[in-house]
């Protein structure tokens, strides 16, 4: 593995280095809020992230905080080794739609039984993806799904030269 200058954090902030490996899952004392055209998709204070070595955080929205007659499934899977098979979702509303901007554990691996049939969506998906009053940017790449905020420091996995990570 290639040398990897990492951040220190300053006050108040995490290293996405001190998380952990295997992913661990912990509630969000802050509101997350997703938007797109205007409209709020998922609005919840009852959130959870996933967090995970070198990855910034990805947020998890119960199905009842999420607009859920705007959500489609899709055929579209992936697999997680710790958390299981992913199903996605498009957002679909008048004069738009976004493609597989979100994803759920139907039935998760144990360990991860907390985020079952929650939505996780791609920051670089919607319009605006909040964590309390802060908007937060993409991960950077398009595998992975966290939220960057100025509540935590990498470098993050998913940009160019990070695969060994």
């Amino acid at each position: 593995m290639d040398r990897i200058d990492r951040v220190a954090p300053g006050p108040g902030q995490e290293s996405v280095w001190d998380y952990p490996r295997p992913p661990r899952v912990q509630p969000v004392p802050e509101q997350i809020r997703v938007v797109a055209g205007g409209l709020t998709i998922a609005q919840s204070t009852r959130a959870l992230r996933v967090i995970e070595t070198a990855g910034p955080p990805v947020y998890y929205v119960p199905p009842e905080d999420v607009r859920m007659d705007l959500m489609v499934p899709t055929p579209h899977r992936s697999l997680c080794e710790f958390k299981g098979e992913a199903r996605y979702w498009t957002v679909a509303f008048p004069g738009r739609v976004i493609p597989n901007a979100a994803w759920s554990y139907s039935q998760p691996n144990p360990g991860y039984e907390a985020i079952r049939n929650h939505l996780a969506f791609y920051a670089w998906a919607v319009d605006e993806a909040w964590v309390g009053d802060e908007l937060a940017t993409p991960q950077s790449g398009r595998f992975y799904g966290g939220w960057v905020t100025s509540r935590i420091v990498g470098p993050f996995k998913g940009g160019p030269g990070s695969f060994g990570w």
